[in-house]
């Protein structure tokens, strides 16, 4: 029987098609096998309610610092600050490779935070929110979905991250 040449498939290990002989074998660990696992099945729903949440909390915060910035400064900039953290959670959650799952869970605990303490302030101080905002009243004005989400999401990254 002939020697394999070096780079025939013959001489690749049984995990790695023949395709893919110039990759390290880094990039076919663990890390590539983990990835997009927090963006598939539940995951795909969770990271559109993240993107829905990202377009209606930026519409939301441009609108009211344009229309009336001086009305309610606070509130308003923390609508924006909701809004690049769900965008920023909306990445890396449909990213989902290992450090992008990292990124998500920072974002989604300051959001969590964001939502109750905001929520709580909106109610002890209400004059300091006199329109709505997304974390306003623990996100009443969006059904509550301000609340639950952060739940979920961590839930999710908990439940991938098991599976990695």
């Amino acid at each position: 029987m002939p020697e394999p040449t070096p780079g025939s498939s013959s001489d690749l290990p049984a995990d790695r098609p023949a395709g893919r002989q110039n990759e390290s074998p880094a990039s076919n660990s663990g890390e590539a096998a983990g990835r997009q696992l927090t963006g598939k099945g539940p995951g795909i729903v969770l990271v559109a309610l993240y993107a829905l949440f990202a377009l209606a909390a930026t519409g939301r915060a441009t609108v009211q610092i344009i229309a009336d910035f001086q009305k309610a400064p606070v509130s308003y900039l923390l609508s924006a600050l909701a809004a690049v953290i769900y965008l920023v959670a909306t990445v890396a959650l449909a990213r989902g490779d290992r450090t992008s799952a990292r990124v998500a869970r920072v974002a989604i605990s300051i959001e969590l935070a964001g939502v109750l303490v905001v929520g709580l302030v909106s109610y002890l101080k209400p004059a300091d929110f006199p329109d709505k905002t997304v974390w306003s009243h623990f996100g009443s004005g969006y059904g509550y979905v301000p609340l639950v989400l952060p739940v979920l999401g961590l839930l999710w990254l908990r439940r991938t991250q098991a599976a990695r």
